[in-house]
């Protein structure tokens, strides 16, 4: 038995009854505050039905969404519960509002239904293959398992690929409360500090005492990406003085990092 405070609302006494009794004068009475009582109730079942399933989808969908939704399910569970049929209303009420959650889902769905349908065959057809054969399957085998023309199948693989297109404004899994993944997504194009720097750092070194054609000569090939015959070009020198050049500098930088090596053990070896 649950009981509330003692309140008169719209002249209804809702003090200490069952929610039997809360039902069976809601249905005779349709008053609002009744209702309102037996959404106070199963609140809880919302909340929990929400959470179950936003676990299940991707994280494009916001729980608060999937709540309001399921608040909506709630009341229509309420307005359609009938009490002489017998049937627990928890039983009923879960089913309306995963009924709500799931069609607010498909109405922000881009992707047909009848896409997500095949990409799941697809998907228990290739898993089902990989359990028998200890390997993945083949494209000629996932065919065959699913009963299907080459032709279809092929149109199904393309169909599959739309599936996994995301939003950039879903929230990031990780830190589902502070960002979107717009906000966290790296840029492949934006140089990295440090990375320029240690570049920048290296190329001073190895340049520093080369002539100036041999440095050029460097910077032309290992930076900017040029072929010998481009840096011969470049730099007014044939193609064989170039990688005469480049063979010349390799030998002189071999050296002198194995210098550095052995200068940087030496004082490992004093500083311990």
């Amino acid at each position: 038995m649950i009981a509330c405070n003692a309140t008169v609302c719209g002249g209804v006494k809702t003090a200490n009854r069952s929610i039997q009794e809360v039902w069976t004068e809601y249905k005779r009475t349709g008053n609002i505050t009744l209702r309102n009582r037996l959404m106070e109730r199963y609140m809880p079942l919302v909340k929990y039905t929400a959470w179950r399933m936003h676990a299940r989808f991707s994280a494009e969908f916001d729980i608060d969404d999937f709540i309001s939704s399921g608040v909506f399910g709630l009341m229509s569970a309420i307005e359609g519960y009938n009490l002489s049929r017998g049937i627990k209303f928890e039983s009923y009420c879960i089913a309306r509002i995963r009924g709500a959650i799931l069609d607010q889902c498909r109405s922000q769905d881009w992707v047909p239904r009848l896409v997500r349908s095949q990409n799941s065959q697809f998907a228990k057809a290739r898993r089902s293959l990989e359990m028998v054969l200890g390997r993945p399957p083949t494209e000629e085998e996932i065919i065959q398992k699913m009963g299907v023309e080459t032709e279809q199948f092929q149109k199904m693989r393309q169909h599959a690929n739309t599936v996994d297109v995301i939003s950039m404004s879903r929230n990031d899994r990780a830190r589902p409360s502070e960002s979107r993944l717009a906000d966290v997504l790296a840029d492949a194009h934006q140089a990295n500090p440090l990375s320029t720097v240690q570049r920048r750092e290296f190329k001073a070194f190895i340049t520093k005492g080369l002539p100036r054609a041999e440095r050029l000569m460097l910077i032309l090939y290992y930076y900017e990406g040029m072929s010998m015959k481009e840096i011969g070009l470049t730099i007014n020198y044939s193609e064989s003085r170039v990688s005469q050049m480049h063979a010349s500098v390799m030998a002189r930088l071999r050296a002198k990092f194995q210098n550095r090596d052995q200068e940087l053990q030496a004082l490992a070896l004093v500083a311990g």
